[in-house]
């Protein structure tokens, strides 16, 4: 079955999954990054002429600060000119299709949409209904999937760790409601992970998400034990139907990110967030603002991957 992120030749035509991301697409895209990221301060970006001419459009129907943020400076710095649509205002509040409005961006001359919805499959929907030469990038859709926060989650563990294939990872927190922590388990099991842990209480679980090749623990202690990197995720409380957690403050009290939890990992963890953070629900702010944190340069590296995709998916425009 063809793989709908790949064009014929087998490039990247889009990125809406990391599902079926080759690995060898995957590293390609992690070694661009760090072209575009000066390492040694991990503040200076080149800006490059690889996007010059062409106008990509943020078209995101969820709020985002973060991502849309670092997609428009991505862009930018690859010299593109930048279109954010605010849906709010837009036509789709007054009834038009998802697809109508492509096609009216597509008139404009659109080669790139970076698109958020709330709908799992939105970003597929557009890909398979654009041009050949348009690219579609998923910066979110549903509970479904998050490529790009989970390639710069993959950045991030190789800058700090250098290598994947000896490591333990654990995801803490609301797997069930979480498109990136589904995106960061296909990535990790890709890039060669020997061992991926989720924590969480059963009702935050998706059924069966044992056959996704992680490990499954209800328990902060036995779960964080020796692991190498512990990635805490946000309670998607908007995203919950019915009363599957008693409180955050219950929820802290046996699934917080604690310096004493993390004390259980190895003493060079390190802890990531992809943001935003709940304090004192899923994160303490000891921990968060500790020196095992590294959720801040997550944010800085997602620049330079967000530049890597976009440059990656510009040069295979068949």
């Amino acid at each position: 079955m063809k793989n709908p992120q790949l064009n014929k030749h087998g490039e990247l035509q889009h990125l809406l999954s990391t599902e079926g991301l080759p690995v060898c697409i995957m590293r390609d895209i992690l070694d661009r990054a760090a072209t575009f990221l000066d390492e040694a301060d991990g503040r200076e970006f080149k800006k490059v002429p690889l996007l010059h001419g062409k106008s990509v459009f943020n078209v995101f129907f969820e709020n985002s600060t973060r991502t849309r943020t670092t997609f428009e400076i991505a862009a930018k710095k690859l010299s593109a000119d930048v279109v954010n649509l605010n849906i709010g205002q837009s036509s789709t509040s007054k009834g038009e299709t998802l697809l109508d409005t492509v096609d009216n961006l597509c008139a404009m001359h659109a080669d790139m949409f970076v698109v958020r919805h709330s709908s799992s499959g939105a970003a597929h929907l557009i890909a398979r209904h654009v041009a050949p030469d348009i690219h579609v990038i998923n910066a979110g859709d549903g509970r479904h999937a998050h490529p790009t926060q989970a390639l710069l989650d993959m950045y991030t563990i190789r800058h700090y760790k250098k290598e994947f294939h000896n490591l333990r990872v654990a995801i803490v927190g609301d797997i069930l409601h979480s498109r990136v922590a589904r995106s960061q388990i296909h990535a990790l099991t890709t890039l060669g992970v020997p061992e991926v842990r989720v924590i969480a209480p059963k009702t935050l679980l998706p059924s069966h998400v044992d056959k996704l090749g992680v490990q499954v623990y209800h328990d902060m202690t036995e779960g964080l034990k020796d692991v190498d990197v512990v990635m805490t995720l946000r309670l998607q409380n908007e995203r919950m139907q019915g009363a599957l957690l008693p409180s955050a403050q219950e929820f802290f009290k046996y699934y917080g990110l604690t310096q004493e939890r993390l004390a259980l990992a190895k003493p060079d963890a390190i802890v990531m967030h992809p943001g935003p953070m709940n304090r004192g629900v899923e994160i303490d702010s000891a921990v968060a603002d500790g020196p095992q944190a590294v959720i801040l340069p997550q944010v800085t590296f997602g620049i330079a991957v967000r530049m890597a995709v976009m440059s990656t998916l510009a040069g295979n425009n068949q």
